[in-house]
């Protein structure tokens, strides 16, 4: 029995620390059969380089939030999910034709090729575990039929404005207005156009006072992040639970 003892009070030693090597100082080895220590074979939290403590913690997952951006045709949208989409955006860009030459006015985009005709989807993430994803609405009436799919499950929406043909914009405000959800206002500004004050444009949609109307470029992603911002800010006020 002495002898067993021995031996087992040899092994803890040889575990608590091993020798030198090389002229590196002895450094403790961890104990396999401490409380909580892995099972042997298997990896321990830090086998992931680079992950974070709450995504290797399975007992936490992330939230995952929804927006939809909105308005009208070459407003901006898909620019708008490009630009702040931490991800390769999800497009669905078909190129112009000449069959919708009469129903798609190209005035104030004479440059533009394509046009969205399903979504346009991206990702941002605001914080550790908070996720936002960001839906774009094709702007076309006909395609219009899919915005209750698109809409279901969002805390809020973003209604982008161009001020050189604002009336585009009304059916995307009557129709957030109709079904409740939260939404603001956010004036895209095209270099070459004149620049409007938020209260102006404000009172030309004749937006409610309680409607935040932010004015931003949709190829700046700093840009894009506070217009996204701004909506959390309002859809908490509105819903707080």
């Amino acid at each position: 029995m002495d002898s067993v003892v021995s031996d087992a009070s040899a092994v803890s030693e040889a575990v608590a620390e091993a020798p030198a090597v090389a002229g590196i100082p002895a450094q403790p080895k961890a104990d396999p059969f401490a409380p909580g220590a892995p099972e042997p074979g298997t990896a321990g939290p830090d086998a992931e380089d680079g992950a974070q403590d709450w995504q290797l913690d399975h007992t936490r997952a992330p939230i995952a939030t929804k927006i939809v951006v909105a308005g009208g045709f070459g407003v901006g949208k898909t620019t708008f999910v490009r630009a702040v989409s931490e991800i390769t955006p999800l497009q669905t860009e078909a190129l112009m034709t000449r069959a919708s030459e009469d129903t798609d006015d190209l005035t104030a985009t004479p440059d533009k090729l394509t046009t969205t005709v399903a979504m346009d989807f991206g990702r941002i993430t605001l914080d550790n575990d908070l996720v936002l994803y960001v839906f774009g609405t094709p702007g076309q009436q006909r395609f219009w039929f899919m915005w209750d799919d698109l809409v279901r499950g969002a805390i809020g929406a973003i209604v982008l404005a161009d001020t050189r043909r604002l009336t585009d914009c009304f059916p995307a405000l009557d129709y957030f207005e109709s079904c409740g959800l939260p939404y603001i206002v956010a004036v895209n500004h095209f270099e070459g156009t004149e620049a409007f004050e938020a209260e102006d444009v404000r009172e030309a949609l004749t937006v409610p006072p309680h409607v935040p109307v932010v004015i931003m470029d949709a190829r700046k992603r700093y840009s894009v992040v506070e217009s996204l911002l701004a909506m959390v800010a309002h859809a908490l006020e509105a819903t707080p639970e």
